[in-house]
């Protein structure tokens, strides 16, 4: 780095005429500028520039080094300026990965207003239920239930859902315990739900699963086909009201924040910026709708 510092200020005391001129364009003292040159050719072992009171003049040498010098230049240059214009749109890979009940609803309809938005955004979307390493899939952003323990990502809370347990409209009023229970992998073979009712009495229900999925969408299969009853989040619950239904109203389950996380700490891309927004205010949208 101390190298490429000196080749920098080389190619500015040849291209300004002289020490001075050149301490004044990168906000030098004289002395640095001219204690950079003389570590320069030091290490080099020639002489770039020859120097009396009044001029400098290039030696054969030193114009030589001087085109490589300005040709690095250029292209910190232009790497400068293409890096910058990542500031202005959001453009390049972004990998982001989301459980299968926030993915569909949630994140793809975002992803496709802003494919059509931004021509130069390239996402890459990963369904996962499991929390997924960053470093190891290379994921750039994640939509998660609940905190992550991994204090090294930056997370946000942009919004919460409520869980219903459903079924068939035929299932609505019966027992709890009566009706088999289809779980998700992740709720595990011993369910467990604390409900609320509106009058704020708290009411446990626990059970143990008579069928278990790793597939969000085998979940809702299993339950439009009458096997029996499972929560779905309410903002995804609208999408079947003809053949899903609480099946006790009065029994409400507590809120589950939603998080955004990422990797980059205070130094969040532009197209990580993005399409958090863009996803928090799909959840905004799409809670405020299933509260109607």
């Amino acid at each position: 780095m101390k190298r490429l510092k000196q080749m920098m200020i080389f190619a500015a005391i040849v291209e300004a005429g002289s020490i001075s001129a050149a301490g004044e364009q990168l906000s030098l003292s004289k002395s640095v500028i001219s204690q950079n040159l003389k570590d320069l050719e030091h290490a080099l072992g020639v002489i770039l520039l020859k120097r009396t009171t009044r001029k400098l003049s290039l030696t054969d040498a030193g114009n030589r080094f001087y085109l490589q010098c300005k040709e690095i230049n250029l292209i910190a240059s232009n790497a400068w300026e293409q890096a910058q214009t990542f500031l202005n749109e959001p453009k390049g890979r972004v990998r982001i990965t989301a459980p299968n009940a926030l993915m569909e609803t949630l994140v793809t309809p975002v992803i496709a207003e802003l494919i059509k938005r931004y021509p130069d955004l390239k996402p890459e979307l990963i369904n996962a239920d499991e929390q997924l390493d960053f470093m190891e899939h290379d994921i750039d952003l994640a939509i998660r239930v609940g905190r992550s323990s991994d204090s090294s990502l930056t997370q946000k809370r942009i919004g919460s859902f409520k869980d219903v347990l459903c079924g068939m409209p035929e299932f609505a009023g019966q027992q709890l315990g009566s009706i088999p229970y289809i779980a998700n992998v992740w709720q595990g073979k011993k369910v467990s739900h604390t409900f609320v009712k509106e009058n704020k009495e708290v009411q446990q229900f626990s059970t143990e699963a008579q069928c278990i999925t790793n597939s969000f969408y085998s979940c809702i299969s299993l339950l439009k086909a009458g096997a029996g009853i499972g929560v779905v989040p309410d903002f995804y619950l609208s999408k079947f009201a003809d053949e899903l239904v609480a099946v006790n109203s009065e029994l409400i389950l507590p809120s589950n924040p939603v998080f955004a996380m990422h990797p980059y700490g205070k130094n969040q891309p532009l197209n990580v910026r993005v399409c958090t927004e863009a996803i928090t205010e799909q959840l905004t949208k799409l809670v405020a709708q299933s509260n109607n």
